[in-house]
């Protein structure tokens, strides 16, 4: 999978963190159909809800993002459930409990029925958040400080709520998120 032109390098990041049993899954597939090639992210694991309740998977983002950057598009097939998109400014302590800078992040719902969805995420609806819960910052989303990005699966949303066992789940269970393409526009 690509982003501006560039191969992504995923790696996994869980509750294990902090004590948690989640584990997440993730492989890039390469894919032909009849008018292309192109590659899909799998993002899947299993939460436990015991310790922790979280799953993620993150890119640095060579080079960060165009400055004229507005909005981003992703496309993906989901499982129903609701999952995070994250960015933040690749610091090594920007998702950690000991973090200074805000990640900035939007709920991303979606369906069990098997379909492609496309999704156009202006920047300027990304929430600042700091473990886990939103912060006011005063500051807005510069896409050139942008060095990472991310997909999560929390038991809370982008707000800070708690996400409802409907699109989330509870104790120890499966999901699965297929990452088609993501693209700056």
């Amino acid at each position: 999978m690509t982003f501006l032109g560039k191969t992504m390098k995923w790696h996994r990041l869980d509750d294990g963190v902090m004590g948690g049993q989640s584990q997440t899954l993730h492989a890039v597939e390469s894919t032909e159909d009849d008018d292309s090639s192109s590659s899909v992210l799998h993002f899947s694991g299993q939460i436990n809800t015991q310790g922790g309740g979280f799953c993620s998977i993150r890119s640095p983002i060579e080079g960060g993002m165009p400055s004229d950057t507005k909005a981003l598009r992703i496309s993906f097939v989901g499982d129903g459930k609701t999952y995070k998109f994250l960015l933040s400014d690749g610091n090594k302590s920007a998702f950690g409990p000991s973090r200074r800078s805000p990640s900035w992040q939007i709920d991303i719902p979606t369906s069990r029925n098997g379909n492609k969805e496309t999704i156009i995420i202006s920047l300027d609806t990304l929430t600042p958040s700091l473990q886990g819960g939103p912060v006011e910052t005063g500051v807005k989303l510069n896409p050139v400080e942008v060095k990472e990005m991310g997909f999560m699966l929390s038991l809370k949303l982008s707000n800070g709520k708690p996400n409802p066992v409907e699109t989330y789940g509870e104790g120890i269970f499966p999901f699965a998120l297929k990452i088609h393409s993501i693209e700056a526009v």
